[in-house]
């Protein structure tokens, strides 16, 4: 197994949902510890900081460590466990995923299930069961039962599943490409700036609870107070059944992608073209995407103090926010190779440019 599927096989199998990153955390640190000096926000942002050959400008990479998943909310005297989201769920995606509960006790399976359809009225099978209606079932019957495992509220819950090279050996499946894929991007460029002049200070960032709204990536800016940002993110595969051109034009394989477009942040205008031409230069394909219905850590970086210049890489994803997505490794190359060529680029010439 070559570094890269190592990387990334140990970062998406590892937990962490929102508010219960340690687990990741600790890889992530493992990783960072010996190229650069580590830091820690008090919301548990790791930040490595790799100095060039100038104290400035600081160039802030931030890729979320965080993956969705749910918390228990109650427990029925029957032994079933209700949950609460944490990040955007699908409802159609759920039903018959496995899960693991994480307990004071160790880790507890269970499966997420609801009323058998056989027992559905006939109007009722063609409607999309609700969230509300489902629960966990850890095979047990009782509350007692439940508690006696070390299940109680407020228990981090994670899907269940695991990495996968796939047909070829050039896709790869798993749980939470969103976004450990960013992270490895963000692992992957600081390992590659050991043996390079970079004329800048490198602030490798992995934030905490971007799914739930963006909240490590505002806490670590004070840290880091960046002079320009690169947000590396999963993107969305538009090469899927049923999507329109209009809706989205990336594709598996095809490059990384920037995106010139999200809810929560319109990227500088300056930078962008600065990569697009880069990208030109260098014969590195590069898509173009838009984000209608969603965000990046981005949305709060930019809006650090009085602004910083911020653009947003990805790395296309199928089937992002369900237990199993799949991205392709050329992709993942490219965006790591563009990723490094450009922060050798970023002196403070460069940068200042990007505001003048």
């Amino acid at each position: 197994m070559d570094q890269t599927v190592q990387l990334l096989k140990t970062l998406t199998e590892a937990h962490g949902i929102p508010g219960s990153e340690t687990e990741v955390r600790a890889i992530v640190r493992e990783y960072l510890s010996p190229l650069g000096t580590l830091s820690q926000d008090k919301t548990g942002s790791v930040i490595c900081q790799k100095t060039g050959l100038s104290d400035g400008p600081k160039v802030m990479l931030a890729g979320h460590m965080d993956e969705i998943g749910f918390m228990i909310k109650s427990i029925t005297k029957d032994g079933f466990l209700k949950f609460l989201q944490l990040g955007g769920w699908y409802d159609q995606v759920l039903l018959g995923q496995r899960v693991i509960i994480k307990t004071r006790k160790g880790d507890v399976v269970g499966v997420i299930g609801a009323k058998p359809p056989h027992l559905l009225q006939p109007e009722e099978r063609s409607k999309v069961v609700k969230k509300s209606q489902m629960y966990i079932d850890i095979g047990v019957s009782s509350q007692e039962e439940v508690e006696a495992a070390g299940v109680r509220p407020g228990d981090a819950v994670v899907p269940r599943a695991d990495f996968l090279e796939m047909v070829g050996g050039k896709t790869y499946l798993s749980k939470a490409f969103d976004d450990r894929v960013g992270t490895a991007l963000v692992i992957s460029a600081l390992q590659e700036l050991q043996t390079l002049e970079h004329p800048n200070t490198v602030f490798g960032t992995a934030t905490v609870q971007e799914e739930v709204g963006v909240r490590g990536a505002k806490t670590s800016a004070w840290v880091v107070d960046p002079d320009v940002a690169i947000i590396l993110e999963s993107d969305i595969a538009g090469d899927v059944p049923g999507i329109k051109p209009d809706q989205s034009s990336v594709k598996l394989g095809a490059g990384p992608s920037i995106i010139i477009y999200d809810r929560g942040m319109i990227p500088n205008q300056v930078f962008r073209n600065f990569v697009l031409d880069l990208a030109e230069e260098l014969e590195i394909p590069l898509q173009i995407s838009f984000v209608e219905a969603g965000g990046t850590d981005g949305g709060a970086i930019h809006l650090h103090k009085t602004g910083v210049p911020t653009i947003v890489i990805g790395v296309a994803a199928r089937h992002i926010h369900s237990h199993s997505s799949i991205i392709h490794r050329d992709d993942y190359d490219n965006a790591a190779k563009l990723l490094v060529e450009l922060i050798t680029r970023l002196d403070a010439e460069t940068v200042a440019s990007f505001t003048a």
